[in-house]
């Protein structure tokens, strides 16, 4: 079966009310079958992070853009993980720079912190896509302020309120 087919049938039998979308809910359930335990927060920044048409729901198209952005992830950290079932924060270093995230050692720390559920400095699979997911959430929120593509933005309140507001996990 060739793998958009597969994609479909998946992406169909979430959407189990039939109506071409599939809500946060939904995708935590489908998620949670294969082992993937996310809190609805990340499951919600991941609908965000692909909701082109920002209706608050993921469709086919959307969901198998996400799909692109896990495989890539899931591929980076099987490479990584050296038949332990983890990684550490250098490993995490390593990932964001393969996956296309350049953070310096404060940004780097402070995320792995925030993101390491168990406080224990091991990284699972769930773990880095949360994690991915909110790093990309972040470049593409700070993409859109930063006009000039110089890698830099000046925010006014209003517009700092609106970027923590959307880049909750």
């Amino acid at each position: 079966m060739e793998k958009s087919a597969i994609l479909r049938e998946w992406f169909d039998r979430v959407d189990t009310e039939k109506i071409g979308s599939i809500t946060a809910i939904q995708l935590k359930s489908a998620f949670a079958i294969g082992n993937l335990e996310f809190p609805i927060t990340v499951v919600q920044q991941m609908i965000r992070m692909c909701d082109f048409d920002q209706n608050g729901t993921m469709s086919f198209e959307e969901f198998v853009e996400l799909n692109k952005f896990l495989l890539k992830v899931q591929h980076v950290f099987s490479d990584l993980e050296r038949g332990r079932g983890f990684i550490v924060p250098d490993d995490v270093y390593e990932g964001l720079i393969k996956i296309g995230f350049r953070l310096d050692s404060p940004a780097l720390y402070t995320v792995c912190e925030s993101f390491d559920r168990n406080k224990n400095g091991k990284f699972r699979l769930d773990d880095f896509i949360s994690l991915c997911i909110f790093v990309q959430s972040a470049r593409n929120l700070f993409d859109s302020f930063d006009t000039t593509k110089q890698g830099r933005v000046t925010l006014d309140l209003n517009q700092f309120i609106y970027c923590t507001a959307n880049c909750r996990i």
